[in-house]
């Protein structure tokens, strides 16, 4: 196995959910090289998509013209809870896993040292450490995707509670008679204000005789939306795809503002693919309700703020794990 720092080293971060696994390759002083996307097809199993996250970083090393004797160590941002010190995914409800041992698996694939984490205290520690230098002391982080992550910083260390699934905020209660999520409970910011949420809210109404410009654009089955798709609608002025996207922001905002009064961070940072899209819909609506919504003074000379790395937070965070794994 490759052992200490010199020149040829590099590590790579992975970030891998439900819907896509996506890979990065880093220099040892954070620079990235190359990334690479696949998608992620849990139905098929976990050793298939064990098989399919190898291949993914096979293929970010070999499009970089590089052989994987020259990378010293791979970090991964996995869904749901996980225990990064047993190495294993206790819990990952969207992918239908439990109990999987992710890093012996990998490790055994790859040959190389693996570090894995929670993505979306992986997307946290990369927002952390590669966007604000390290300098707050107390960050929450909210990564808003195809679920909804939540990871928090408290004194500068990652905070992951008594079994390590603390910042499950996804699957906070919003609604007590709201959608039932992919957990199996109601009313979850998750089935409220996800990509996911959003697109099956959008699929019901088209149902039921609602128009949209999606459809134009789409067809009537709406196959292969994505949230870029929204924004372009959006833009077009469709009233109907505004609306159910500043509902979700809506939702977001509720949740940050219960958050803000609990834990009282420094920063609020808002990531993920559904933010990086639509952050200039979302994020107006989002600050104004967690205003309006916190304890009066609690929310003051908070920072509420889009993380600038948008969808690269998670392969950020998981090579900064990988590179700890060999120090």
């Amino acid at each position: 196995m490759p052992g200490a720092s010199n020149k040829n080293d590099y590590v790579v971060g992975v970030d891998f959910g439900a819907t896509k696994i996506y890979a990065g390759l880093f220099t040892a002083t954070l620079n990235l090289v190359g990334a690479s996307k696949m998608t992620t097809k849990p139905v098929r199993g976990s050793a298939s998509v064990m098989d399919r996250i190898a291949r993914c970083i096979s293929d970010v090393v070999d499009e970089c013209d590089l052989t994987m004797d020259k990378v010293r160590a791979v970090g991964i941002g996995a869904p749901g809870a996980v225990d990064p010190e047993a190495g294993r995914v206790i819990l990952a409800p969207n992918l239908g896993w439990q109990d999987v041992p992710l890093q012996k698996e990998l490790e055994k694939r790859l040959d190389l040292p693996v570090a894995i984490e929670n993505d979306a205290n992986a997307a946290l520690i990369g927002v952390y450490e590669e966007e604000f230098g390290g300098k707050p002391r107390h960050v929450l982080g909210i990564f808003m995707g195809t679920g909804i992550g939540g990871a928090l910083i408290i004194n500068g260390e990652l905070y992951s509670g008594f079994n390590h699934s603390a910042g499950e905020i996804g699957h906070m209660t919003i609604d007590i008679d709201g959608p039932k999520c992919g957990c199996g409970k109601l009313g979850c910011f998750e089935a409220l204000a996800s990509r996911t949420a959003i697109f099956q809210k959008i699929k019901a109404a088209v149902a039921d005789g609602q128009k949209t410009l999606l459809t134009e654009m789409l067809g009537e089955k709406l196959e292969n939306l994505r949230s870029g798709d929204l924004r372009k609608a959006i833009q077009k002025g469709d009233k109907f795809v505004a609306k159910c996207v500043e509902d979700a922001a809506e939702y977001a905002g509720i949740a940050v503002a219960s958050l803000v009064n609990l834990l009282n961070p420094e920063v609020v940072a808002l990531g993920g693919g559904l933010i990086e899209a639509l952050s200039d819909v979302m994020m107006p609506r989002l600050t104004k309700v967690a205003t309006a919504r916190a304890l009066a003074g609690t929310i003051e000379g908070i920072q509420i703020k889009d993380s600038m790395l948008g969808d690269k937070a998670g392969i950020f965070g998981a090579a900064v794990l990988a590179r700890r794994r060999t120090k």
